[in-house]
């Protein structure tokens, strides 16, 4: 088990007010790191630092919009400041403010969508990667989605941006990878998380998207966290540039013709 231990590491969660964020907050917690939650809105990582801490862990909740390189910056500076070291950020913060055919969307929500689910993870990356150069290595690991594989009904916006997210990964592999930085992804399918509950609690339209998983059923946000526990551990050091599909096997279902 000391393979996927975190002892002694420090982890930035972006994006982990709830759902897939939190717990992998939690989850890094569990394995004895300490824990620096970030959202737009203190309030909600405020009270999962406080989960963290009243399960005696250490964590830290902190303000930031990805949207705001400022933030970022003060993001990593403060965790330093607090812990002495970044290891692992999870860049886990997205949205999605437009739900149906890309050219039905305005400019501004193309902006919106990119700045935060690619430029946001840009921002992280290069607010981090100084620092863990600076300390011999880390770990990044950046949440993409299936849909940045293929499309879905309604998903295109925020499939382009997560296709960006992937191949920001593989490029920021290859660049860093001298640095002793692993840069991973983890692309979910449907995950039942607060963001996509209109999908999950929409009897008919979670019957369908059911119909289509190999495994009969939407995964869950711990699911995800154990994944991302393993990308952050020693047992993966020599994994990099890799994308690892969490999905139910809903990507290798043929498509209809």
């Amino acid at each position: 088990m000391t393979e996927v231990s975190l002892e002694g590491k420090t982890a930035v969660i972006t994006g982990a007010a709830g759902g897939i964020g939190r717990a992998i907050a939690l989850r890094f917690a569990q394995a004895g790191a300490k824990v620096v939650v970030s959202d737009r809105e203190l309030e909600g990582v405020q009270a999962v630092a406080d989960e963290i801490k009243a399960a005696g862990g250490e964590a830290l909740a902190l303000q930031a919009h990805v949207g705001r390189s400022d933030d970022i910056a003060a993001l990593v500076r403060q965790t330093v400041e607090s812990f002495g070291r970044l290891d692992v950020l999870v860049n886990n913060a997205g949205i999605n403010p437009h739900f149906g055919p890309v050219l039905s969307a305005d400019e501004g929500q193309l902006e919106k969508t990119l700045d935060v689910n690619l430029k946001g993870v840009f921002r992280g990356c290069k607010a981090a990667a100084p620092q863990m150069e600076k300390q011999g290595g880390g770990k990044i690991i950046n949440i993409a989605s299936l849909a940045g594989f293929r499309p879905g009904p309604g998903m295109g916006l925020y499939g382009i941006s997560k296709a960006g997210v992937i191949m920001l990964t593989q490029v920021l592999a290859v660049e860093l990878g001298p640095a002793h930085i692993q840069v991973n992804a983890i692309a979910p399918g449907i995950i039942r998380t607060r963001f996509s509950q209109a999908l999950w609690q929409t009897p008919e339209l979670a019957e369908y998207a059911m119909s289509k998983l190999p495994v009969r059923r939407f995964g869950e946000p711990e699911e995800v966290a154990s994944l991302a526990l393993y990308l952050a551990s020693p047992a993966s050091d020599f994994v990099t540039g890799a994308v690892f599909v969490a999905d139910g096997g809903q990507y290798v279902v043929p498509p209809v013709v």
